[in-house]
């Protein structure tokens, strides 16, 4: 076995992402601490080719090295949008017909596995704060609520690695590109 050179990897040029047909979901990180996370969002929608980023709240905003850290150049490729409040980040996508979906352990909520995306042209899906969530206020303007099935103790999981494990499961079941 032999791991693949940086040339055989056919890595996409800034220009080249850029011009790329992108998966129709925007991912809105509200109030999230950790610049570490913000990084590693962006650098999971670099991969899988996301619409892009909403950075609301206090989440931190490019360009800032720590997030940088873990975006390696994830930042110059995805595109992002920054709303100081995050309603109002959920009615601009509203209005451009997106369908919104908190990523949260709610009543109600539809397991990740079970969750459908066939019927939805535009999809935006929403991680809260590393402590508390998604706020209230985000809850209740989503479409519904989206829950990643856990069986230990904790039953919580790292912003990032959620959004890895949820983002992965969407484009793996295939949403379409527009």
């Amino acid at each position: 076995m032999r791991k693949l050179s940086m040339d055989e990897l056919n890595r996409k040029s800034v220009e080249e992402f850029k011009g790329s047909k992108k998966f129709p979901i925007i991912v809105i990180l509200d109030n999230i601490r950790s610049m570490h996370n913000v990084g590693s969002v962006f650098r999971t929608a670099d991969a899988f080719l996301l619409q892009g980023i909403y950075l609301c709240g206090y989440t931190p905003q490019p360009p800032h090295r720590d997030i940088n850290k873990t975006a390696l150049g994830a930042t110059e490729t995805v595109d992002w949008k920054y709303f100081a409040i995050v309603t109002e980040a959920i009615q601009s996508l509203r209005d451009a017909d997106y369908k919104i979906f908190a990523i949260e352990q709610v009543e109600n909520s539809i397991s990740l596995q079970k969750f459908s995306l066939e019927q939805y042209d535009k999809l935006a899906v929403i991680f809260g704060n590393e402590v508390s969530g998604v706020g209230d206020e985000a809850l209740k303007l989503c479409d519904g609520s989206i829950e990643i099935p856990q069986s230990g103790m904790k039953h919580s999981l790292n912003i990032s690695v959620a959004a890895g494990i949820v983002l992965w499961e969407f484009v793996r079941t295939g949403i379409e590109k527009d």
